[in-house]
C-alpha cells in the first residue's frame, strides 16, 4: 500500500509498504531502494539513493517511523544532509488517498478488448437499470405476486443503499444500483478501497439499513396489525442475514475477513477461532442448524486463508476497530435473528418459514 507520495526535487517521491515490513521507495515512478520483508514491520526505516545533476551526486535519505496498529507514520526527506520535507499521516489520510495507477500500454484490437469495452458500456449506461429493475419486477411477479415483488425490491434497494451511503461516506464516486433478476442487488464504485475499516463499514452499512427497515416495518406492524409489514420485516430480516454469512462474496464474508486479518498474532487468530466457535455453538445450541453450518463453513475459509493477510495492500483495522466491528457485526445478527423468532412465534405459518429455514 502507498505510505506517503510527495514531492522531491521537482518529481514525485512515493514509499509504499505492507505489514510483513517489505517496503519500496519509488521517485519519478522508477524504483530506488527497497527493503525486504522482516519480523520487525514498526519502528525506523531508512532509504538511501543518489541522484546525478549537473555532474554531481545528490544523496537523498528518507527517514520513517512507522506504527501499523494504530497506524501512524513520521518521515523525513534529506538532501545532501539537509531536510527538505518532512510530515506525518495517519489512517484518515490513507482513507482518503488514490492509489497510484500505473500507465497502461495501448492493447492491439483484439475481441476480449472489445467485449470488456461493451461491458464497461454496459455498465456505465443508465438505462440498464431500469431495464434490470423492470427485469426484476417481471420476474419476482411470475414466480409470486406483483406484491411481493414490490416488496422485494424495495428490501434490496433499502440494502444496497446502504452501501452507496458508506461509499459517499468515504467520498468515493459511485455508479449506483443494479437490481440482477435472481441474484439480487449489486452497489458499484469505480474506486477502490484503501483500508479494512471501508471495507467493514461498506459492507456492513447494506445489512445495518436491512435491519433498519425490519425493524420499522414491525413497528408499522404493531401500529396497523397488517400482516404484511410482518412479512416484510421478517423475510427482509432473512435477506440481510443471509448476507452477514462469513462467506465471500458476501458482506459477511468481507466484514470478518477484514477482522481476522487484522489480527497480527497466534493470539488473535486463536480469537478469531473462539469468536468463530461460540457462533456455531450458539447457532445449534437455539436450534439453528443451517445458519450454523454456513457460518463454521465460512469461518474455516478464512481462518484458512489468515496466513496471506501479510499479502493485502488494505490497511489493517486498530484494536479498537477489531472489536468495534466485532461487536456490530454479532449485534446486527442478533437483531435479525430476534426479529425472525418474534414474528415466528405468532402462529402464522408463513411468518415462521424463515425461522423453518434457519433450522432446516
Amino acid at each position: 500500500m502507498e505510505l506517503f507520495n510527495i514531492t522531491c526535487l521537482g518529481k514525485p517521491l512515493r514509499l509504499e509498504g505492507s505489514l510483513a515490513g517489505w517496503q519500496a521507495l519509488y521517485w519519478d515512478n522508477q524504483l530506488v531502494s527497497q527493503l525486504a520483508a522482516s519480523a520487525d514491520n514498526d519502528g525506523e526505516k531508512i532509504h538511501t539513493f543518489q541522484l546525478t545533476a549537473n555532474d554531481q551526486i545528490i544523496t537523498v535519505d528518507v527517514s520513517s517511523s512507522l506504527s501499523w496498529q494504530p497506524f501512524n507514520i513520521d518521515y523525513k526527506v534529506a538532501v545532501d544532509g539537509e531536510v527538505v520535507e518532512s510530515g506525518s499521516r495517519n489512517e484518515k489520510d490513507i482513507e482518503r488517498q488514490q492509489p497510484e495507477v500505473k500507465p497502461q500500454s495501448k492493447q492491439k484490437f483484439s475481441l476480449i478488448g472489445l467485449a470488456s469495452l461493451g461491458l464497461k458500456l454496459f455498465k456505465s449506461a443508465k438505462v440498464i437499470k431500469v431495464v434490470l429493475a423492470g427485469a426484476s419486477v417481471a420476474a419476482y411477479s411470475w414466480l409470486f405476486s406483483w406484491q411481493f415483488a414490490l416488496a422485494l425490491i424495495a428490501c434490496l434497494v433499502v440494502h444496497e443503499y446502504g452501501h452507496i451511503r458508506a461509499m459517499k461516506y468515504f467520498g468515493m464516486k459511485t455508479k449506483g444500483i443494479y437490481l440482477i433478476p435472481f441474484m439480487g442487488g449489486l452497489a458499484l464504485s469505480d474506486e477502490k478501497i484503501n483500508t479494512r475499516w471501508q471495507d467493514v463499514v461498506i459492507s456492513i452499512m447494506g445489512p445495518t439499513f436491512g435491519l433498519f427497515m425490519s425493524l420499522a416495518a414491525l413497528v408499522a406492524y404493531w401500529v396497523t396489525g397488517n400482516v404484511f409489514f410482518a412479512g416484510l420485516a421478517t423475510f427482509n430480516a432473512l435477506l440481510n442475514l443471509f448476507n452477514l454469512l462469513p462467506i465471500l462474496p458476501l458482506d459477511g464474508g468481507h466484514i470478518l475477513k477484514s477482522i481476522s486479518f487484522s489480527m497480527n498474532s497466534v493470539v488473535g487468530l486463536v480469537a478469531c477461532i473462539a469468536g468463530a466457535a461460540v457462533g456455531v455453538y450458539a447457532s445449534y445450541a437455539f436450534g439453528l442448524a443451517l445458519l450454523g453450518f454456513l457460518l463454521l463453513i465460512g469461518s474455516a475459509e478464512i481462518i484458512f486463508e489468515w496466513k496471506y493477510r501479510h499479502h493485502s495492500h488494505l490497511l489493517p483495522l486498530s484494536r479498537y476497530g477489531q472489536i468495534f466491528s466485532t461487536v456490530w457485526y454479532f449485534s446486527t445478527v442478533a437483531a435479525l435473528v430476534g426479529v425472525i423468532i418474534y414474528f415466528a412465534t405468532k402462529g402464522d405459518e408463513m411468518l415462521a418459514l424463515p425461522l423453518l429455514i434457519l433450522q432446516s
